[in-house]
């Protein structure tokens, strides 16, 4: 099982795809873990080959003391991709994924050729959200993780999704209900403290911004928000939820691979 190796723990990752072939980064959001990608994977590998791994505090990745930043978890990236001798590579970050891809796109910009942003906004939410969430889970701990999967059932995914897929949905929602509480409070913080809204203007990579029609977590203002403050981002939409990654599919994976290939 392959690992980086941090100053202060070990960073879990998945490499999938051809030997060199550029490098497609997937990033993933808060509550999943680098399975959340599974269904892009077999489209993406015939073009990319495929780095994708667990956000601090998710998966098996390690868990430390909190609250973290998204400068932390992009600084995780960087140093990934610094141990795995990666120069440059493509990004995809799905919600906190897509805040770790809009600092890396100000802040290493050499690093990356193009950036994807899905389901994610300059600003998530307000501490008003985030701070009787992490005060829940660090007190009540796994059975506040179970009732969080079962809350994010409605905000992740579209009821005609919920009832056509649910193995599916369940897959997916199962993760969030083994991640560490501490891990997710972690970065629940990490989300609460993030905001882009004066920084994008820095943002020079080629970018696209999708969005779920009926993503209520981070809606379709939030994207049109980024496409209006990046030079030249493009944009696509789905009839999604918050995963749109999952919930899309193949249209999805289509419209990632032919940006990343423009």
């Amino acid at each position: 099982m392959p690992f980086i190796h941090l100053a202060d723990g070990d960073l879990h990752y998945q490499l999938d795809g051809p030997q060199g072939a550029p490098v497609l980064v997937l990033s993933n959001s808060l509550g999943t873990d680098l399975h959340m990608w599974d269904a892009q994977i077999p489209a993406f590998i015939g073009y990319f080959q495929v780095l994708r791994y667990d956000t601090r505090g998710h998966g098996q990745s390690l868990v430390t003391q909190g609250p973290y930043s998204i400068e932390q978890n992009g600084r995780d990236v960087v140093a990934m991709l610094d141990e795995l001798g990666l120069k440059q590579v493509c990004f995809c970050g799905l919600s906190m994924g897509g805040l770790i891809g809009q600092w890396l796109a100000i802040n290493a910009p050499e690093r990356f050729t193009r950036v994807v942003l899905c389901n994610t906004a300059a600003k998530i939410g307000t501490p008003d959200v985030w701070n009787p969430r992490i005060e829940t889970v660090l007190r009540d701990g796994p059975a506040a993780m179970q009732a969080l999967r079962e809350a994010s059932i409605a905000r992740w995914f579209t009821p005609a999704f919920v009832q056509a897929r649910p193995q599916q949905v369940e897959a997916v929602v199962s993760m969030l209900a083994q991640t560490s509480p501490q891990g997710y409070a972690a970065n629940c913080a990490a989300v609460r403290d993030a905001d882009f809204r004066s920084l994008l203007g820095a943002v020079s990579l080629p970018t696209l911004v999708v969005c779920g029609v009926q993503d209520a977590v981070t809606t379709p203002a939030d994207g049109r928000y980024l496409v209006e403050h990046i030079a030249g981002a493009q944009y696509a939409e789905f009839q999604a939820a918050h995963l749109s990654s999952v919930e899309a599919g193949a249209a999805f994976s289509d419209r990632v691979l032919a940006f990343l290939q423009a």
